[in-house]
C-alpha cells in the first residue's frame, strides 16, 4: 500500500449541506456545480457523485481535458445530468467535442462559426460579456444576428465584482438580462457564489456556484451557512530542539529568542501550502496551536510543538485551513488556497 506524508480529509456531507444551502438561495433556480480545476483541488469525480445523489444536474469544467476526466457524467438527455465546457472549442478540441456529450460553451465568433459549421445542430451554451472583458460574445455581435439559428441550451454570463458592494453588479445584472432577451436560450444563467448571495434577482433560471461548495466564504452572507469541506493534515519527518539564537529555514527569517522544540513537517510550496504561511500560519494537534517558524520551503515546514510535548517523528498535525482564517493568514485568495493543492496528498472522503 502506497504511504502518502499528506493528506486531505473531505467532509462529503459538508459538501453536500453547502449545495442544499446554495440551492435553496436559487430563488427556484436550478443549482448546478463548478468542478473545474479538479473540483477546485478536491477531485472533480467524487464531487459529481455526491452531487448527482444530491439532486445536481448541471456541471462546469473549463476543458476538454477536464471533461474527459469525468466519463461519467451524462450529457444533453431530457432530465439528465449535463456537462458543459466553459472554455468552448479551439480547432484541436473539435473531434472530442464532437463525440463527447458535453456542451461547448460559445465564447467568440470563431467559436460560434466553428460549432455552426460541424456540430449539426447540435446544442450549445453562449457566453455573453456584460462587462467584465473576459470571455463572451459582445452585445454588437449578438445584435448582428450572430447566434441566430444556434441550437442554444444556456445563455451564461459572469459577475466581475460579486463579492463586493458595486454598482457594477447591478449594471451587469441589467445589461445580461437585456442581452439575454434577444438570444434564444431555453435557460439564463448568471450567478457564481457571490452572485447567489446577492439575492434573487441575480438567479435567473439557473446558478452555477463553485467556492462556497468547497467551504469558502463569498459574501458575508454565507459566513454561518457554509461548511468547511477540506482539512489538511502532515507527518513530521523530524522534531528537534532549537537552541537560543538558533535560525530556522531559507534566510534565516525566525531567530529563536529562547529554547524551542520544533517539528519538520512534511508539506511546503509543492504541496500548495504557500510561502504566505511563512511565519503566519498555525497547526494544531488537539487543543494545542502550533505556528509556522521561519520560511516554508518546497516540500518542508516548521511549526513550534512546545505546545503539544508529545508529538513525535510520525504523527499528523492538522493545519489551520479554513479558508477565509487561512486567507487573511497567507495574504492568498481563498481560490488559491483550493486549488493549488497538490497531488502528494492522498484524498480521503469522510
Amino acid at each position: 500500500m502506497t504511504h502518502f506524508p499528506l493528506r486531505l480529509r473531505l467532509d462529503g456531507a459538508a459538501l453536500v449541506a453547502n449545495w442544499r444551502w446554495l440551492a435553496r438561495r436559487s430563488a427556484g433556480a436550478a443549482c448546478g456545480a463548478a468542478v473545474k480545476a479538479n473540483g477546485y483541488g478536491t477531485g472533480a469525480a467524487p464531487v459529481v457523485e455526491r452531487l448527482l445523489a444530491a439532486g445536481c444536474r448541471d456541471f462546469f469544467v473549463s476543458t476538454w481535458n477536464e471533461a474527459d476526466g469525468l466519463p461519467g457524467l451524462l450529457g444533453d438527455g431530457p432530465g439528465g445530468p449535463a456537462l458543459s465546457v466553459l472554455h468552448g472549442v479551439q480547432e484541436g478540441d473539435m473531434a472530442r467535442a464532437l463525440a463527447s456529450p458535453a456542451r461547448p460553451v460559445l465564447n467568440t465568433p470563431l467559436q460560434v462559426r466553428r460549432w455552426r459549421e460541424a456540430a449539426g445542430g447540435r446544442p450549445c451554451d453562449v457566453m455573453l460579456d456584460t462587462g467584465m472583458n473576459r470571455l463572451g460574445i459582445s452585445g454588437e455581435d449578438v445584435a448582428a444576428g450572430l447566434l441566430d439559428g444556434l441550437a442554444i441550451e444556456t445563455v451564461l454570463s459572469h459577475l466581475a465584482c460579486a463579492d463586493e458592494d458595486t454598482d457594477m453588479n447591478a449594471r451587469q445584472r441589467e445589461r445580461f438580462a437585456a442581452l439575454s432577451a434577444a438570444v434564444p436560450a431555453r435557460r439564463r444563467s448568471l450567478a457564481n457564489s457571490a452572485g447567489i448571495c446577492l439575492g434573487d434577482a441575480y438567479c435567473f433560471d439557473l446558478t452555477r456556484p463553485g467556492l462556497a461548495l468547497y467551504g469558502g466564504i463569498p459574501r458575508p452572507e454565507a459566513a454561518g451557512q457554509i461548511r468547511p469541506v477540506v482539512e489538511v493534515q502532515a507527518q513530521i519527518v523530524q522534531r528537534r530542539r532549537v537552541e537560543a539564537g538558533g535560525a530556522i529555514g531559507y534566510n534565516a527569517t525566525y531567530v529563536a529568542d529562547r529554547p524551542i522544540e520544533v517539528a519538520i513537517l512534511n508539506i511546503g510550496y509543492a504541496d500548495g501550502y504557500l510561502r504566505g504561511f511563512s511565519d503566519r500560519g498555525r497547526a494544531r494537534a488537539g487543543e494545542a496551536v502550533l505556528p509556522v517558524l521561519g520560511r516554508v520551503s518546497m516540500d518542508l515546514t516548521a511549526i513550534g510543538v512546545d505546545a503539544a510535548p508529545a508529538l513525535a517523528e510520525g504523527d499528523w498535525v492538522t493545519l489551520d485551513y479554513d479558508l477565509p482564517a487561512a486567507a487573511a493568514q497567507s495574504g492568498l485568495s481563498q481560490y488559491e488556497l483550493l486549488t493549488g493543492l497538490g497531488d502528494r496528498h492522498e484524498r480521503l472522503w469522510t
